[in-house]
């Protein structure tokens, strides 16, 4: 039996048909006959053709790069400051964000708190499927407005389709508290690029599986997050080099990675860097700068704070 919400809530058909013109001139959406006979092929010709999708991937990343940098820039300056970064999304580009998120605490060490994924319809989304909840923007401010967003903050919707109200409606939100904003689509003009200050429109084209945008369109932004959080760590001094210097020792295969990050950066010897990792509670960062800088536990932590984290910095930094 329907409800009479549920009657009240129901597109219309003519509110039907508008979604559907706008899914057929979506790139993303676009049918492939050529591919109609797929489920006869051999698995191991499938597997071909999905690789091969996959492969034209990384290119139309590449010729996003001058506006992803762009956006990185941005983002790390907001984040030097104090801000958050903030993915908000509906479906798999939801989960995305909400991976990416959940991935910098145990790589950078960084609080829960300053990489945040929002996903349409909560947490409960990630397992079970909550795909009406996309089409609510106020459900995005509603979300946004729990983070209490600040102008020092960076909220990146994410949508393949670049036409998701969720995504839309984070980005609109935030734009106008003077949050520093991000659109990421996979379609070329899309109206989540128009919203945002930052448009990243990587257009991976048709998928082998029409409208299965948890393929070619999902691993483009799944490329572009981890460049928008790692660069962004590069940037905030979370690396000394391409070492993972802020890495967080939590279990015993990061022990053993905290002191082999030591070695290559020090080129010390078991001992010392035993003993500097022992004075530092265990701190990479500042069990380097120990050894580099030749100077106490206390003084480095004192040096790193003075330079916002930036083991290259502390090394030379002068009081």
């Amino acid at each position: 039996m329907t409800s009479s919400a549920d009657a009240t809530d129901a597109p219309s058909p003519s509110g039907y048909r508008d979604v559907r013109s706008e899914l057929e001139g979506l790139t993303t959406e676009a049918f492939r006959p050529e591919h109609s006979d797929i489920d006869r092929l051999p698995t191991l010709d499938i597997a071909k053709l999905m690789n091969g999708e996959d492969a034209t991937v990384p290119t139309a990343v590449a010729a996003q790069l001058p506006n992803i940098a762009a956006a990185i820039d941005a983002i790390a300056e907001r984040m030097g400051r104090g801000g958050r970064l903030v993915y908000a999304g509906a479906g798999t580009a939801g989960r995305l964000g909400v991976l990416d998120a959940s991935e910098c605490p145990p790589t950078f060490n960084t609080d829960p708190a300053e990489v945040v994924g929002l996903i349409a319809g909560g947490p409960a989304a990630m397992t079970t499927s909550a795909e009406g909840a996309e089409d609510s923007a106020e459900l995005a401010v509603a979300d946004l407005s729990a983070l209490n967003l600040t102008a020092d903050d960076t909220v990146v919707g994410v949508s393949a389709s670049g036409r998701t109200p969720y995504a839309i409606g984070a980005v609109g939100h935030a734009r106008a508290l003077g949050a520093l904003t991000v659109g990421l689509s996979c379609n070329a003009g899309s109206a989540l690029a128009a919203a945002a200050d930052h448009g990243i429109e990587v257009v991976v084209g048709p998928e082998l599986l029409t409208g299965s945008t948890r393929l070619k369109a999902g691993t483009a932004q799944k490329l572009v997050l981890n460049m928008l959080s790692t660069i962004t760590m590069i940037r905030l001094g979370k690396t000394y080099g391409n070492l993972m210097v802020d890495v967080r020792a939590s279990n015993e295969k990061l022990r053993a990675r905290s002191r082999r990050i030591v070695a290559l950066a020090t080129g010390a010897s078991d001992e010392e860097i035993e003993a500097a990792l022992a004075a530092t509670d265990g701190e990479v960062k500042n069990a380097i700068l120990t050894i580099l800088g030749t100077v106490d536990a206390p003084t480095a932590a004192h040096l790193l704070k003075q330079t916002n984290g930036h083991l290259r910095e502390a090394l030379t930094y002068r009081s």
